[in-house]
């Protein structure tokens, strides 16, 4: 009955934006709930939104669950709970139960059913949805509705997933802070005080906030481990090349990936597996050769196995103390899983300089001509980064370019004496959702929005697939990241060793208590 009067409820419903112009700090810490525990007052649709995306398609596909009751429970949870985080910003509830109605005929009439089959997703609002508006977070963009889907989008349904709406982003993706003047910020949702990290910081909180199962996001400077980090949840920057990105204005870039998100490193692996595979409009796009594998029990024996641990990336970056205790927690972690660990980091010279030579530069090519017709439209720092790449030489861009090759070499070397690399995927704790950037950290300033990020776009330098994964807490029940850096193209066993870490603590397991 339950799920039936789910389904009325949200039968007519159209497209629904949940705009919030600004957000005040009106809320109080939240602590976790304890692995197991139940949200006060939590209701069966709670309950469902719970479970994990692995466990979620299982029960559809096996007929114990509906589409229907699925999507159903998730847009009642959207109703009651978006509201305190902001975390997705446009929804077509009425299209999602259509669509989920389609999806139960097509299960009962034995017909193939994709992977993900039956879950609800928000696409990541810089991603192309046919017929839903996409507004890359600009008011440039506020009314824009595309006419056609992105790659990523078109495999995601394919496989069976039910597009719900669109989740929150910075303007242009520009920064790990989720805020913009069209829907206003998006809030953490362990404390709805601090920010959800970003560019993927909607995506993040959404996940967080048991709103979705799984979601997409992407990574230039760790903007999807970034809000991983700050939401206690899982978020995987891929090799380049794993995920094709398409449309594309640069069929040749390397820094700025796709790559998924979800609540435990199973349900990661379960959407990279339709993500991944090559695309001919892709040159540079890698063949999976068998997709399957990525949905396979992540199940590894770490003895052995040989971790390089880099708290301040070689003394390149401060670390909040209340993080580097945290993250250095991990080191037991792993060592009692059977690994040996050594305090070592990769080559990352000339790293600041590549990430921010070719970020400018891409930031120029796809934003440049907005200074002469929109500047008053942009915000200051997407200002700042477009000029940065207006200054840059033809030398600027070679140096870069041979920079980056260098460390990519050096990183493929690295990886031979280790099997995997750890360090804090943030150097701070979530910050002050009223505030743009942390200006401090450890008493080093930060002078621009990019400063405090270096611990996240240093490491996309090399190349290499990098997974956060939740670590523990602060004092104070802020959530803390690490970063699981493998050698590149080693997604599988990056996530294999973030299995082992989850499973061995826990700490994704505590899910915020929200109004």
């Amino acid at each position: 009955m339950r799920s039936k009067l789910l389904t009325e409820k949200f039968s007519s419903r159209s497209v629904v934006a949940h705009t919030v112009a600004s957000r005040t700090r009106t809320a109080m810490p939240v602590r976790p709930v304890e692995p197991g525990a139940s949200e006060p007052g939590a209701s069966e649709a709670d309950a469902l939104c719970a479970l994990d995306a692995v466990e979620l398609a299982a029960r559809i596909r096996r007929r114990e669950l509906s589409a229907r009751e699925v999507v159903a429970a998730h847009l009642d949870r959207i109703e009651r709970v978006n509201p305190a985080v902001n975390a997705l910003v446009t929804l077509d509830g009425e299209g999602a139960l259509k669509a989920a109605a389609a999806a139960d005929e097509r299960a009962a009439s034995g017909a193939e059913l994709g992977p993900l089959h039956g879950l609800p997703i928000a696409f990541k609002d810089t991603h192309l949805t046919r017929g839903m508006r996409t507004t890359h977070g600009s008011p440039l963009f506020a009314d824009h509705v595309p006419d056609e889907d992105e790659l990523l989008v078109q495999r995601i349904e394919s496989a069976g997933a039910i597009r719900i709406g669109k989740t929150n982003v910075p303007e242009f993706a520009a920064g790990s802070h989720t805020f913009n003047t069209v829907f206003g910020a998006t809030l953490n949702p362990y404390d709805t005080t601090r920010s959800a990290g970003g560019s993927s910081g909607g995506a993040a909180a959404a996940l967080a906030a048991r709103l979705v199962p799984i979601a997409d996001g992407s990574d230039m400077g760790g903007s999807l481990r970034n809000p991983a980090s700050f939401c206690n949840v899982v978020g995987l920057r891929t090799t380049p090349g794993r995920v094709p990105s398409l449309p594309s204005g640069d069929v040749w870039e390397t820094l700025a990936v796709a790559g998924p998100m979800g609540r435990t490193v199973a349900d990661t692996a379960l959407l990279l597996s339709v993500m991944a595979g090559p695309d001919p409009r892709s040159p540079l796009s890698l063949e999976v050769p068998d997709p399957a594998a990525y949905r396979a029990p992540l199940e590894r024996d770490l003895t052995g196995l040989r971790v390089a641990y880099a708290p301040d990336l070689g003394g390149r970056v401060p670390v909040d103390p209340e993080v580097r205790a945290v993250v250095a927690q991990q080191v037991g972690v792993f060592e009692e899983l059977g690994c040996i660990v050594v305090e070592d980091c990769p080559d990352l010279d000339g790293a600041e300089s590549a990430f921010r030579t070719l970020r400018a530069q891409s930031f120029r090519q796809g934003f440049g001509p907005l200074l002469d017709t929109s500047r008053d439209a942009l915000k200051p720092s997407l200002v700042w980064n477009i000029e940065e790449g207006l200054k840059l030489t033809g030398d600027d861009l070679a140096r870069a370019r041979a920079e980056l090759t260098r460390l990519h070499l050096a990183a493929v070397a690295f990886f031979e004496r280790y099997d995997v690399l750890i360090a804090p995927v943030s150097q701070v704790a979530p910050f002050d959702a009223e505030s743009e950037y942390p200006t401090l950290i450890d008493g080093k300033p930060q002078h621009t929005y990019l400063d405090w990020m270096r611990s996240a776009y240093l490491l996309s330098t090399l190349g290499a697939p990098a997974l956060s994964v939740p670590a523990g807490f602060t004092p104070s029940g802020l959530p803390v990241g690490l970063q699981i850096v493998g050698p590149p193209r080693a997604e599988r066993a990056v996530l294999e060793i973030g299995a082992a870490h989850e499973a061995a603590t826990g700490h994704g397991r505590h899910a915020p208590t929200l109004p």
